[in-house]
């Protein structure tokens, strides 16, 4: 079958570095089948609901009959071109955050070839980072309200998103020991436990991790020797310690750690610590306060 490529799109904002280009892409009507063919390696998050039962193929790599979900942030290989397809022929408008990098930029700051592995790709789909997910957020504010220094700043970030592709795509390769669970599933784990609020349940992390909720267990505590809840739970009050060392209120570190009240948090604190959030934070205090004292 012949495909056509993506649709042109309206730009509302586009900034232009000598390493990438970042736009502001806006789509009335989206095709149920196109094809993606970067110049460059392309980095998509979609702003605006992705098209139910999108579906993605690298048709050179896996042929015309495998297709895999499509996650909000999608990477695109230079050289590679994919194929997209949803089932409904509905025009459904969309909008996306589009970072362009480009020739070898992504080699000569990896200092090293990436291989495109059948797994790599299949993680190119959906890449669940919140640092790239932040990182590309602030590149379109850069892009839609410049001011003072932003190509510079954005020089920066595009370096940081190069970065965080680079830990991403590397891990994808490396081989759990002992039954665990594989780095890149543990790092999207730790980075969906720093989110603020709610702690995530067991099904939305094996959903993350695309295993079963059975797999994530077992392998979870092979690579980390304890269990799930009792990870969650520890690091929820590490959290908390970190933020009960500043001005926060109590109540608005509750609130951030997940709990529904402030007296369900200090119950919680004390019977990890032994001491109530107010005690913690004045221990910490009084440090600080010998500390400054010796230093005197």
């Amino acid at each position: 079958m012949q495909l056509d490529d993506h649709p042109p799109a309206a730009i509302d904002a586009e900034l232009s570095l000598p390493t990438a280009a970042i736009r502001l892409a806006r789509w009335l009507s989206v095709p149920s089948d196109y094809v993606l063919r970067p110049e460059g390696h392309l980095l998509d998050l979609c702003v605006t609901p992705r098209p139910q039962a999108s579906r993605g193929c690298y048709h050179a790599n896996w042929g015309p009959h495998r297709f895999e979900r499509l996650g909000d942030i999608v990477f695109v290989p230079a050289a590679h071109a994919l194929h997209v397809h949803r089932d409904s022929d509905t025009a459904i408008p969309q909008g996306s955050i589009q970072c362009l990098l480009h020739g070898s930029y992504l080699t000569d700051w990896l200092e090293t070839e990436v291989v495109w592995t059948d797994q790599r790709l299949l993680a190119s789909l959906d890449i669940a980072s919140i640092a790239i997910r932040h990182l590309l957020r602030r590149l379109a504010s850069e892009a839609a309200n410049p001011g003072f220094g932003s190509k510079l700043l954005s020089e920066f970030l595009i370096g940081q998103i190069v970065i965080e592709l680079g830990r991403y795509f590397l891990a994808v390769g490396d081989v759990p020991a002992s039954g665990g669970l594989a780095a890149w599933r543990l790092r999207l784990i730790d980075e969906r436990l720093k989110e603020p609020g709610e702690p995530p349940g067991l099904s939305e992390l094996a959903g993350l991790c695309r295993i079963s909720a059975r797999q994530l267990t077992r392998g979870f505590r092979a690579s980390r020797g304890c269990s799930i809840s009792e990870y969650v739970a520890h690091s929820r009050m590490e959290t908390a310690k970190r933020l009960l060392d500043g001005d926060y209120p109590i109540k608005a570190i509750a609130t951030a750690v997940g709990f529904s009240s402030s007296s369900n948090f200090a119950g919680a604190f004390q019977r990890a610590t032994g001491v109530t959030p107010s005690q913690f934070r004045q221990r910490i205090l009084k440090a600080n306060l010998d500390g400054r004292a010796r230093s005197g």
